[in-house]
């Protein structure tokens, strides 16, 4: 930060000289030099906007933040909400759960309804987001009961275009002017996700979701499988999606926010969890929430009065 190499700067221009009073060519020369430095980034300082100088400043304290929405009379549940806050506000990267987070609905759910397979399938969401059964069971036994094509499948999200949870837009937005990268890391299908995505402004390239196979050789894309090799198809499959954005993008502080178990597993690596009950309140994840909210306001606030600002 700015301020802080200007401290610096004086700080060690003082100590030098105060340790050699008589000096040296060389004590002279650091001395100039970090006074040219410490004259130019003050040059620099002073034509820069306020709102620049600002976000150059330190970050703010979790406690500072959780703070200011006790003042308010912000009603908080969860673990660790200092630290949600204080690594959402400076975030590098953020995971969005999409089913019952993003959305307002389970994608596969209203999938098997448009297909008359609504309930038997329900059945099994309900196992896999409780953390009853291990997820990779439940995503082949829903998969084996529906049996998507492709033309179904894009037939349904034209029947029943998905919608956004309220808000989501707002905080995927401010998190972007923030410097943050946004990624929708889902159990879901990727055909499926991607007008979301789109709609986000999201890039594809940052969606890591399961893959559907099908039957290029039919007229309508028959289902085939589905690709086994997705972090995402497996149980704990979310802490390895999210160990691998770090390791790909070199990210040092990444917060996972969604509603269901296989969410709640991504902490660690993700250095915060925010459980989120606006669609559905499930009782395991919630106890396990670092910061556990039901809309997405203070979020918001978060990132708009305490964020990094790039």
């Amino acid at each position: 930060k700015m301020n802080s190499f200007v401290s610096a700067a004086k700080f060690i221009s003082n100590t030098i000289r105060s340790s050699n009073k008589n000096g040296s060519a060389v004590t002279r020369g650091i001395i100039s030099s970090l006074a040219r430095s410490t004259k130019n980034i003050s040059a620099m300082k002073s034509r820069l906007p306020t709102s620049v100088i600002i976000r150059a400043n330190f970050s703010t304290s979790g406690s500072d933040i959780m703070s200011h929405f006790v003042a308010k009379g912000s009603d908080l549940e969860g673990n660790s909400i200092e630290e949600a806050m204080h690594s959402l506000a400076n975030a590098d990267a953020v995971c969005f759960d999409v089913d019952s987070t993003v959305i307002n609905e389970e994608g596969i759910d209203v999938l098997a309804d448009s297909l008359g397979k609504g309930e038997e399938v329900a059945a099994w969401t309900v196992k896999a987001m409780e953390g009853d059964t291990k997820f990779e069971d439940a995503l082949a036994a829903r998969l084996d009961i529906i049996k998507p094509s492709r033309a179904s499948i894009l037939k349904c999200l034209d029947d029943h275009p998905l919608v956004l949870s309220p808000g989501v837009d707002r905080l995927v937005e401010v998190l972007m002017q923030n410097g943050t990268h946004v990624f929708l890391v889902s159990g879901g299908f990727r055909i499926m996700i991607e007008p979301v995505a789109k709609s986000l402004g999201i890039s594809k390239s940052n969606i890591v979701a399961n893959t559907i196979f099908f039957d290029e050789d039919s007229a309508t894309g028959e289902y085939s499988g589905f690709c086994r090799d997705e972090p995402t198809s497996a149980d704990m499959g979310k802490p390895k999606a999210v160990q691998m954005l770090k390791d790909e993008h070199g990210y040092e502080n990444v917060v996972m926010v969604g509603d269901g178990a296989t969410d709640a597993q991504a902490k660690p690596p993700a250095n915060a969890f925010v459980g989120f009950g606006g669609v559905a309140v499930r009782e395991a994840v919630r106890g396990k929430a670092c910061w556990y909210v039901r809309d997405f306001e203070d979020m918001i606030e978060v990132v708009e009065k305490f964020g990094k600002r790039m």
